[in-house]
């Protein structure tokens, strides 16, 4: 593959949804609630885990990092796509481009090894719960955390730096609603066969051992549950992992959509609904389903809302 330093193109054309020009602030009102609601909701979940001792355990540190990465996730996509929607210019400058695949891939690599990980916490917690704390120290969880961030942040650079330096001289117009990886490689003025085949398989190596990890905990935690004699037991051991399996199932039902069936068998109108759901609704989604699913995450909540309500009333 040869480089050269000619790019003449100094912005994308992303072209979005052309079809709800009708309904566009309809859609725009909708999309910027979701992204609002994501925030907030990410927010609490990473507010709670760091001001409440009952939830500084290894199981909601991790979920902490996996709603700093969602909140990151969704903000590198949406208000971008959100000024797009409601503005006649659609463009992004190169260099917006291009740091906008890198952030996308690089957190959505965090979220995928943090899923796989949150999935072997719950089989330890079940499945060895004597060795829990031994296993799953306070230490070797801030180590995981850390090894997380920076194998994903190095696990993508040598792609961005082959990227960045490919020429793009025309034409700029990208059929998606962000800086897709693939539509923009085809944009480039030279054979790209080679780093379509890279992020192809690198995708398709990350998305397959972290489903794979998950899948396996998860086998062996049901085979240990079904092996607990009360029903009352294992609708507890059940329900502390009952929400990671919502959020994986959505989460990797996404991800095989996009990454791994062939372009062929989807159009590209599905392909944008897909992407849509993994970039905004699969983010907004992972604050409730903990929420919702989790008594103690609610119970905590709870307790938080009364503080806050009564020193309000104290101050008032």
């Amino acid at each position: 593959m040869r480089f050269e330093n000619d790019t003449i193109v100094k912005e994308f054309m992303l072209v979005g949804f052309p079809g709800i020009q009708k309904v566009k602030i309809l859609v725009f009102l909708t999309m910027l609630l979701t992204y609002t609601m994501t925030l907030i909701g990410n927010l609490v979940i990473i507010f709670l885990v760091w001001t409440d001792y009952r939830l500084q355990t290894p199981m909601y540190w991790l979920l902490c990092n996996l709603s700093f990465s969602g909140l990151c996730f969704t903000s590198t996509i949406v208000p971008k796509m959100l000024r797009n929607i409601i503005m006649d210019t659609k463009v992004i400058s190169f260099m917006g481009c291009m740091i906008q695949i890198y952030l996308y891939f690089f957190l959505g690599t965090s979220d995928y090894i943090l899923v796989a990980v949150m999935a072997f916490d719950r089989y330890i917690a079940i499945c060895n719960p004597l060795r829990y704390s031994v296993i799953m120290s306070g230490w070797f969880t801030f180590q995981l955390a850390v090894g997380i961030w920076l194998g994903s942040f190095l696990s993508v650079l040598s792609s961005a730096i082959f990227l960045f330096q490919l020429p793009f001289c025309g034409p700029n117009v990208i059929h998606h609603f962000f800086c897709d990886i693939i539509t923009v490689l085809r944009l480039a003025c030279t054979d790209t066969t080679f780093l379509e085949l890279l992020s192809y398989v690198s995708t398709t190596i990350i998305v397959l051992s972290s489903f794979l990890l998950t899948s396996v905990s998860y086998l062996y935690i049901i085979a240990t549950i079904l092996h607990i004699p009360s029903a009352t037991g294992r609708q507890k051991a059940f329900s502390t992992c009952a929400a990671h399996i919502t959020l994986a199932s959505v989460f990797y039902g996404c991800s095989i959509f996009m990454y791994l069936l062939p372009e062929k068998t989807h159009s590209s109108g599905f392909y944008k609904a897909v992407a849509l759901l993994h970039t905004v609704v699969t983010p907004f989604l992972n604050p409730f389903i903990y929420t919702l699913r989790n008594e103690r995450v609610k119970e905590v909540l709870k307790d938080t809302l009364k503080r806050i309500s009564f020193l309000a009333k104290r101050t008032s």
